[in-house]
């Protein structure tokens, strides 16, 4: 285990900032200073983004020459998916949210025809104007030899360059994309928890060429198990495989057990416990296939009693308060199987609880006040003294609410069924499938059967 991965044990690496803890200091380390071949020294902190994930800054820095250097790098491993953030730049206020970029992140800027591909440039923590003073730095870096030899080729880079200052006044709306295949970067959100209407965040699967690149292994192990064809033994088994642990990345086992819910379907149901650091998380797959339409239900709250409703949350679905003018995308919290009560926590823990810019040099009075009212909306739906709606939208169709009248219909419930747009199919994987020369002849139960033995071998 790394040094690092012990702290994390004894949870003492990753703290929130604050000034008046005096052991939150960086680590300073004497190192070799690139530029003038003296001795320089870099500062580690181990800190973490709001509403992303742990990071470590570091910073270099020279006395003899005095040249910098400020980097980043994920202290997660690789995520499950890729992701591509789209932000809409329209005022100058945009020009100061706050930026993860990892090294293996490519930034487009449509309107310029303008690329920094992907391991370019060292990961780095900053701000869209940081982003784009980094970007002329890099052009005006070799000018003065390209004015000597190219002269051509020197001019057309300076006009460039000056298109690219005048982005960062804003006098003209432009679109920044940033594409991750290790979903390991990040554009703030200075709307929080509220929807940002100018940023698009998209999750994806990678392709081949991506775990290529990232060094991820692909090739599929040998698999030695006799295939299971009882499937009503394994509604009363819990299989137990081996894992490491989200938190630490210790060795630990994750039970998985298929649940069959009253009047909805069968769900894969996977809970992990680690021994090392104490981490416990869950996680919920369905046990079918896509539906062919979209759900949405929504549920408007009149009594306490409606807070121990059973809800199933599939990392397909995201949920929406209008009165709060609140919505959780689909990939966040993952896939959930709880009561609404529970849900609501998991809410507030991840939008204000958890969050370690609340507190210390970093919160702003603004920010702080509005997360913290958030929060006591919350605790008030939970009481039952706020009249919302809580919409669960699901493209895939794999999320549930109860019904406490069941088998009659619930008269403060409503579910709609809806076709799904190219977005949404994009988004879900099912533009790329090819279905043509499938068997037909099978009925929907047993295919449905066949797709939940897959999902255990």
């Amino acid at each position: 285990m790394s040094v690092i991965e012990e702290e994390r044990v004894r949870g003492g690496v990753f703290k929130d900032i604050n000034p008046e803890d005096e052991d939150q200091q960086p680590t300073v380390i004497e190192s070799l200073c690139m530029n003038c071949y003296e001795n320089g020294s870099t500062r580690l902190l181990f800190t973490k983004i709001p509403f992303f994930k742990e990071i470590i800054i570091s910073s270099f820095t020279c006395p003899h020459c005095n040249w910098t250097n400020t980097e980043i790098q994920s202290a997660g491993r690789i995520q499950e998916q890729g992701v591509l953030y789209t932000l809409q730049v329209k005022t100058k206020e945009d020009m100061n949210r706050e930026v993860v970029k990892s090294d293996s992140a490519s930034t487009r800027i449509p309107q310029l025809d303008f690329e920094i591909p992907a391991f370019t440039q060292k990961g780095s923590l900053s701000t869209i104007e940081g982003l784009l003073d980094r970007a002329v730095a890099g052009l005006e870096q070799d000018q003065p030899i390209r004015k000597a030899t190219d002269p051509a080729v020197a001019e057309k880079i300076e006009e460039f360059i000056e298109r690219l200052k005048k982005l960062k006044k804003v006098e003209e709306e432009f679109t920044l994309i940033i594409d991750d295949p290790s979903g390991n970067s990040f554009i703030e959100n200075p709307s929080a928890p509220q929807k940002d209407t100018a940023l698009t965040v998209t999750h994806y699967k990678r392709t081949p060429e991506h775990n290529a690149v990232l060094g991820i292994e692909t090739e599929e192990e040998e698999d030695d198990r006799k295939p299971v064809n009882d499937l009503d033994t394994m509604r009363n088994e819990v299989l137990v495989f081996n894992t490491n642990c989200p938190e630490c990345n210790a060795p630990a086992n994750t039970n998985m057990k298929l649940v069959q819910i009253p009047h909805f379907k069968e769900v894969i149901i996977m809970a992990t416990n680690c021994d090392s650091c104490r981490h416990r998380t869950n996680e919920v797959k369905s046990g079918g296939a896509t539906e062919e339409l979209g759900t949405r239900i929504t549920l408007h709250l009149t009594d306490p009693s409606d807070m121990s409703r059973d809800l199933l949350k599939s990392e397909t679905c995201s949920v929406l308060i209008p009165e709060l003018e609140f919505e959780l995308g689909m990939a966040a919290l993952g896939g959930k199987f709880t009561t609404l009560e529970g849900l609501l926590k998991d809410i507030k823990d991840l939008i204000v609880s958890k969050n370690p810019f609340m507190c210390g040099d970093s919160s702003t009075a603004d920010r702080a006040g509005k997360l913290e009212l958030f929060g006591q909306k919350i605790d008030k739906i939970i009481a039952g003294e706020m009249d919302v709606h809580v919409i669960l939208d699901d493209p895939a169709g794999n999320s549930y609410l109860q019904n406490v009248y069941a088998p009659d219909p619930d008269p403060e419930m409503k579910i709609e069924k809806y076709t799904r747009t190219f977005e949404q199919n994009e988004d879900l994987g099912l533009n790329d499938m090819k279905t043509e020369g499938s068997l037909k002849s099978c009925n929907l139960e047993k295919n449905n059967e066949s797709r939940v033995l897959c999902a255990f071998h």
